[in-house]
């Protein structure tokens, strides 16, 4: 028996790194699966490797082989048309929708006086605007469904504490701490809970970007802003992410709704 099982939950960004971990993790605790991923490179601006259709299809070989049902769809979050055809389908093949984690997004850097002006819309389309879209389109199918539940959003420590560096990141990510406690105050009337989750580093293409040294090297005065204090473990493991989310979709967190978990090894305390 697993902690999920008979649930339904809605990933975005699920090709690989912790969109792929979540979906594993929930699949593995009896949990249906609706994942959507963009599944090709997006942005011009990022330094690290973007996903791929092929990343896509292992984390389909990946559920399946983990046991689990998955509805796996490619779409662009910065598209709601597709997002509620791909709630639709699944919720018409699982008959429900239980859990949303909003994961899917970008990272890129520059200083904002000599940042491209669609290099910082272009993030925050997919960053912020593409969780309110995901929220928007799933918000309905919960409701309808009339069993509660809940919204897990992907913020990041740079939505508790501005990094330089990332002004188009840390506005994003700050604008999910707002649609997030909105969100909740929103759907609490419906028994639907909304929190948001901060990371720092984590292991994955994103968040072990070797290129960033450059900028570091370049700009010795944005180290202090990066440094953790759990020294010991400075990049988090995709399961230390996981365990938060699964966390905060399960009864042990019936309680929690409109917060900020910080996973950031401290450093938004820094």
């Amino acid at each position: 028996m697993g902690e999920f099982d008979g649930k339904v939950v809605f990933i975005t960004g699920i090709a690989r790194g912790q969109g792929r971990n979540h979906a594993l993790r929930f699949a593995r605790e009896g949990a249906s699966i609706i994942g959507v991923d963009i599944a090709r490179p997006v942005s011009d601006y990022t330094t690290y490797t973007q996903a791929t259709g092929e990343d896509f299809d292992e984390t389909v070989r990946l559920v399946e082989e983990a046991g689990g049902k998955i509805i796996a769809r490619v779409a662009d979050v910065r598209d709601s048309a597709a997002l509620k055809a791909v709630v639709d389908e699944g919720v018409h093949q699982f008959g429900r929708l239980d859990v949303v984690v909003a994961n899917a997004g970008i990272c890129t850097w520059n200083r904002f006086w000599e940042m491209p002006d669609d290099q910082f819309e272009e993030l925050i389309d997919i960053n912020l605007t593409g969780v309110f879209k995901t929220l928007k389109a799933a918000a309905p199918a919960m409701i309808d469904a009339g069993n509660g539940g809940s919204i897990i959003v992907v913020s990041s420590v740079a939505g508790l504490k501005a990094m330089p560096g990332q002004a188009n990141y840390a506005a994003a990510k700050f604008g999910l701490v707002g649609l997030t406690q909105a969100a909740a105050k929103e759907l609490g009337e419906f028994n639907i809970r909304v929190n948001s989750i901060h990371p720092y580093g984590v292991d994955t293409p994103m968040g072990t970007d070797v290129s960033v040294l450059q900028l570091f090297e370049k700009h010795p005065s944005w180290g202090p802003s990066f440094v953790p204090i759990l020294t010991e473990k400075p990049i988090a493991d995709p399961d230390d992410i996981s365990n938060a989310v699964l966390f905060l979709a399960g009864d042990g967190a019936k309680t929690i709704t409109g917060s900020q978990m910080a996973l950031d090894q401290g450093n938004s305390k820094v």
